[in-house]
């Protein structure tokens, strides 16, 4: 039988408040006065509540959230005193577990972000330990897990990665970027299909909690697929998943195959709309707080770097156009402004070589964009994702960022309002773990560019705020698009999935401040209530 809510504030992007929505099979069939029409339904009244889509999230790591939940949790803490505390208690609990790996620390409360493997040492050294920075570009590890790695002064730095030294030459305890970072993970044991999807799982779990309802992986190597098929077929894997496969400059050419077998398989499972497994993630350099963003200007601290081109041009534009060619939608990460030229660049010859089709490509952070190059967005129809919760003078920016590029690059981060005035489409994603995956605890932060719980005080650059209705949007109906998923989420239109929020205040009518404190009060999945 249909279900009417009704006596609720329903927003939607784009459409006027409206009261009603009608249900039925767990799918939208009647909003606003035609949903009061139907004479044969139940009635659920919400009691004058604020109702609107669950949020998606359009750029994210759910496994590596999962599994960074089975290991010391030290998000959030402020000294090192308090992170080896944790290590240590963690390490006496679980005596059995060979390798000590969590995250994430926040590498911006040591100057330079240079984590000493002695530190370490003092409370664990019979076992290595690995641990992710916030920033997931970063590591920090005891002497042991150098040891077992082989890393010494005679290792030669990684291309595209670096491996802090004391003075003598000897490595310090921090390696960045992933080909310095998998010198000691890959000594570390694999992680299992098992492990995965109880990874999955706990993912899954952590996002119905905050009001998300899909979300894409934005990392995903082989045995990580296989985990989401498996989690898929048991039921475990309860949220709507798009999945990006990894491409690397070494090793995307022996990929192709496997890619294109491994969406076959996705798209044969019972419900195909579960997962889609239609993306490819290209990382095109590093990260501003490393020093390894690539830059059209060199850095102040070190005037002879540019950061790190992870990709030549020729091999990336190959890359681009051999995926694309295969339908697969481009994902590409770029933080500084020349790897988001590259990545236009590239993208633009892509479009020229290849058959025109709805591509959608995605440059995910695109935090420093040159003028120049601001218009190229809207006219080669690239969506930038864009993480709403860094869009304000965190600890990192303050600390690591702003020394690195100086004040006048610095302002012109997340530059949301000069990119939307440039006819850019925006969607958002969290990029969980490096930083919540809460949306209520993100969303506002673009509109007063503060930190979430700041009460007082001018937000960083305020020129560049946007409204609360367009944060809202970016986080639900443009992130749908994004994942081609606009006919079934995004929006409380006909014919969407029922995936929608009941909260207990109307973020509209609260202080944007304010808004971090929202509860959910519920959570409806297919029409069906999952959580209170």
């Amino acid at each position: 039988m249909p279900t009417l809510f009704h006596n609720a504030r329903f927003w939607s992007a784009g459409e006027e408040i409206f009261d009603g929505l009608l249900v039925d099979d767990g799918v939208i069939t009647a909003t606003g006065k035609q949903a009061f029409e139907s004479s044969n339904k139940e009635c659920v009244d919400l009691q004058g509540a604020f109702v609107m889509p669950a949020f998606l999230d359009g750029h994210a790591h759910p496994i590596f959230g999962g599994r960074e939940a089975a290991g010391p949790r030290i998000n959030g803490l402020n000294t090192v005193d308090e992170i080896l505390a944790q290590v240590k208690s963690f390490a006496e609990n679980n005596p059995d577990q060979s390798w000590i790996i969590g995250g994430a620390y926040e590498a911006a409360i040591i100057e330079g972000g240079d984590f000493d493997a002695h530190w370490l040492d003092s409370v664990v050294s019979d076992r290595p330990v690995v641990l992710h920075a916030v920033d997931h570009h970063t590591i920090w590890v005891n002497s042991l897990a150098l040891k077992l790695a082989g890393v010494t002064s005679q290792t030669a730095e990684p291309t595209g990665a670096s491996i802090a030294r004391r003075h003598d030459g000897t490595p310090k305890g921090t390696l960045r970027e992933p080909n310095a970072m998998a010198l000691i993970l890959d000594c570390a044991p694999p992680e299992s299909i098992e492990s995965d999807v109880a990874a999955i799982k706990r993912a899954c779990s952590a996002y119905v909690k905050v009001g998300v309802t899909a979300a894409i992986d934005s990392w995903v190597e082989k045995d990580m697929a296989l985990a989401y098929l498996a989690a898929a077929r048991s039921g475990d894997l309860t949220i709507a998943m798009n999945l990006s496969f990894l491409a690397s400059p070494e090793g995307w050419r022996g990929k192709v195959d496997e890619f294109k077998s491994l969406r076959e398989e996705f798209a044969a499972l019972p419900d195909p709309d579960l997962v889609k497994a239609n993306s490819i993630k290209f990382l095109a350099d590093g990260a501003l707080s490393a020093g390894t963003a690539a830059m059209l200007e060199p850095y102040l601290d070190n005037p002879t770097s540019y950061g790190i081109k992870i990709w030549e041009d020729d091999e990336l534009l190959d890359a681009l156009a051999a995926f694309d060619m295969l339908k697969f939608q481009v994902h590409i990460h770029a933080i500084g402004d020349a790897a988001v030229r590259q990545a236009l660049d590239a993208i633009e010859a892509m479009i020229l070589i290849n058959p025109h089709w709805d591509r959608r490509p995605v440059i995910v952070h695109a935090q420093l964009i040159s003028q120049e190059d601001l218009p190229r967005f809207k006219r080669l129809g690239v969506i930038a994702n864009m993480q709403p919760l860094w869009c304000y003078l965190d600890p990192m920016n303050r600390a690591l960022i702003l020394p690195r590029i100086g004040s006048m690059r610095n302002d012109l981060q997340y530059r949301l309002r000069t990119m939307l005035n440039s006819g850019v489409k925006i969607a958002f994603g969290s990029d969980w773990p490096v930083t919540s995956e809460i949306p209520l605890r993100a969303v506002a932060v673009p509109v007063n560019r503060a930190n979430p719980e700041q009460r007082d005080g001018l937000g960083w650059n305020m020129p560049e705020a946007i409204s609360l209705d367009e944060s809202l949007t970016f986080y639900t109906k443009n992130i749908a698009y994004q994942m081609f998923r606009e006919q079934e989420r995004g929006s409380l239109s006909v014919g969407m999935k029922a995936d929608f929020l009941v909260l207990d205040h109307d973020p509209f009518e609260v202080d944007a401040s304010a808004i971090a404190l929202i509860a959910i009060n519920a959570l409806f999945q297919n029409g069906v209530k999952t959580t209170n």
